[in-house]
């Protein structure tokens, strides 16, 4: 699940299973993991971006319950250290750490998104790079890189401007999300995939959409007028569990 009320992405690759984030209840996670025949128990670790409750508030309960080990940077650790209960297994790492699970390596790379020292992650196996890039702040430099690095991606396109200028939101926060430490709108992520030209990522998963703020199709129709309606467009959903992409 990728959004605004709850994110956690499982990669799975050459025998190594990881889940990105923990931002759904254990339940959910474990029957969303059934559904594709795989189990919570299986998992190797859990690796976690940032501070914020959408994407660490069940992470407690993930090490507790099924035993994984919690990869966060020692200020992300500090932040949520209270809210989590007790953790026997947190390893610390550093944002610009390469993380090694056999045959994999996740990059982790700092973004300007407004939480203590957030990071996005590339995975890479075999020849092959996965990105996962949400809660990002604003586009930059290194991001634009990323996506002509990577051959496919989670690419955050969390609002769509119309609809969070006249959307409930109060005036401070509808300035925080469109602000330089908030969230891509779908202009800006369509923008960053289009600036990639021939070395576009083989397909785009639409990430941490908003459910007050954005639209699934308003999103992709945003990203078709900018990269063609033959470019590969998936959805990470907000509210269920999504298909298995492959890279």
């Amino acid at each position: 699940q990728s959004g605004s009320n709850g994110n956690s992405i499982y990669v799975e690759a050459a025998g190594v299973r990881l889940l990105f984030d923990a931002g759904i209840s254990g339940r959910q996670a474990a029957l969303r993991m059934a559904a594709h025949d795989r189990a919570m128990h299986d998992v190797d670790a859990l690796i976690i971006s940032h501070s914020h409750a959408d994407h660490v508030c069940c992470a407690g309960i993930y090490q507790r319950r099924f035993r994984m080990p919690i990869y966060m940077t020692r200020a992300t650790h500090r932040a949520i250290r209270r809210d989590l209960g007790p953790l026997t297994d947190v390893r610390h790492f550093r944002s610009g750490d390469a993380l090694e699970f056999g045959a994999v390596t996740v990059h982790t790379l700092r973004t300007p998104h407004d939480a203590v020292d957030t990071v996005m992650f590339v995975v890479a196996c075999e020849g092959k790079q996965l990105g996962i890039l949400t809660d990002l702040g604003h586009p930059f430099e290194r991001l634009a890189r990323v996506l002509e690095e990577v051959d496919a991606a989670y690419l955050e396109s969390n609002y769509d401007a119309d609809m969070l200028e006249n959307g409930p939101y109060p005036l401070e926060l509808r300035e925080r999300i469109r602000g330089a430490g908030g969230h891509l709108s779908n202009d800006e992520s369509a923008e960053l995939v289009a600036r990639c030209g021939a070395k576009q990522p083989k397909w785009i998963a639409l990430a941490h959409l908003s459910e007050q703020n954005n639209d699934s199709e308003i999103a992709r129709e945003t990203h078709r007028r900018r990269v063609g309606r033959d470019y590969p467009l998936k959805l990470a959903r907000r509210d269920g569990v999504s298909e298995l992409f492959r890279v």
